[in-house]
């Protein structure tokens, strides 16, 4: 599961980036200063289980502060994107096929509307970044129009005469965009098509590859530089219909975790507050600088940079956490490790599908599971929920 970073050229996407995942990226106030595709780790919030069992937990793939397991999650930084970047202009092929396994995109806006669809820089309010959200959805949909059209009448025609059903034509071409076939098949149901799928025209296409871009491209917006942006703009981008929009300062975030980082300051990410640790190390600006930040805090609640993380995971995605464990009484590994491992898997996943998460060997040998908290033995087919201690048990 990878979250893209996406938008048009100068809007802030690698700073953005380099806040979720702390990388090393490239930053300047130019266009098309991310040329190759940046990938890092960012992480998602959930307490840990570890304050019930009155254990502290010892995890492997998950870290935990204060209670709290971070969750990792894959993030992918790419050019930006330009008007008919569908036909190559710009970055455009390199931009969309960096995107293809992406689960959800964060689309990242100038909310000052100082940036022109060039990602040049125009006078604050001179552009509408809705727009930029209207034309990234026609990128998006023309690209996946045109993986669909490529020589689409031969093999449709085909398929109707051996009646094969489309989600299984179109699983076929739509192999390398990471969609499911359940995604697909609520696709149909939104944008209904001829049963013939060699009556299917262009347009019939471009409307189908927007569904499916909804269905398996679901975007969140993050209205960002929200520090520079008047509160009428950012009301504005919150009723974008269609859309989550979090106001975001993603440069405020990465001076936090940069100054974190460097003991400076206490910080958690997506706090609404941070600490000063040692004043007098701090240098007069930096001193105004943390003072702007804690206004911009107090007045929004956060950054916004994680809210957008846990919404693009937790909502939009519906992904849940479980926590697979070997022993259920004492919830540990066979190393007697606590809580070890953290996963993140779709909401409606059953016993089985946790077991193929941690290991193929267990999917296949599968024979119960047991609720760790309950201590309830379960079938395969147990929808695990939220938080879920488990056990898998498996032959030999």
């Amino acid at each position: 599961m990878e979250l893209g970073v996406v938008g048009k050229p100068n809007v802030g996407k690698s700073t953005f980036f380099a806040a979720a995942t702390l990388a090393t990226v490239q930053i300047a106030n130019y266009p098309f200063t991310t040329v190759q595709a940046n990938h890092g780790v960012a992480y998602v919030r959930k307490k840990c289980p570890h304050l019930e069992l009155g254990r502290a937990c010892k995890p492997k793939n998950a870290p935990c502060q204060a209670g709290t397991r971070l969750i990792p999650v894959e993030m992918l930084d790419v050019a930006g994107l330009v008007p008919k970047a569908h036909e190559g202009r710009g970055l455009g092929n390199q931009f969309l096929d960096d995107l293809r396994q992406a689960s959800a995109l964060i689309h990242v806006l100038d909310a000052t509307g100082g940036t022109d669809f060039e990602g040049n820089a125009v006078p604050p309010g001179s552009h509408d970044p809705e727009e930029d959200v209207r034309f990234l959805e026609e990128e998006l949909a023309h690209w996946i129009a045109g993986i669909l059209s490529r020589n689409w009448d031969k093999e449709a025609r085909r398929a109707d005469l051996e009646e094969t059903p489309p989600e299984k034509v179109l699983l076929g071409r739509l192999t390398g965009l990471g969609l499911s076939e359940m995604q697909i098949h609520m696709a149909l149901r939104e944008a209904p098509l001829d049963p013939k799928m060699a009556r299917w025209s262009r347009e019939d296409l471009l409307r189908l590859a927007h569904a499916l871009r909804r269905r398996g491209k679901p975007m969140i917006l993050a209205a960002n530089k929200a520090d520079l942006a008047s509160p009428d703009a950012l009301d504005r981008l919150s009723h974008i219909e269609g859309y989550r929009t979090i106001p975001t300062s993603a440069e405020y975030e990465l001076a936090l975790r940069r100054a974190a980082t460097a003991s400076l300051i206490s910080y958690e990410p997506g706090a609404s507050s941070f600490q000063v640790i040692e004043p007098t190390k701090l240098t007069p600006n930096q001193s105004k600088a943390l003072d702007t930040i804690a206004s911009f805090l107090q007045k929004h609640g956060s950054t916004g940079v994680q809210p957008c993380l846990e919404e693009a995971v937790f909502k939009l995605l519906n992904l849940i956490v479980v926590y697979p464990v070997e022993d259920e009484h004492h919830w540990t590994d066979k190393n007697g490790n606590v809580l070890p491992d953290a996963f993140l898997v779709p909401r409606g996943s059953t016993a089985v599908d946790v077991a193929f998460k941690v290991h193929t060997d267990l999917g296949n040998h599968f024979i119960r599971a047991i609720n760790a908290r309950t201590k309830m033995v379960v079938g395969r087919d147990h929808p695990v929920e939220d938080g879920d201690v488990i056990k898998i048990v498996a032959k030999a």
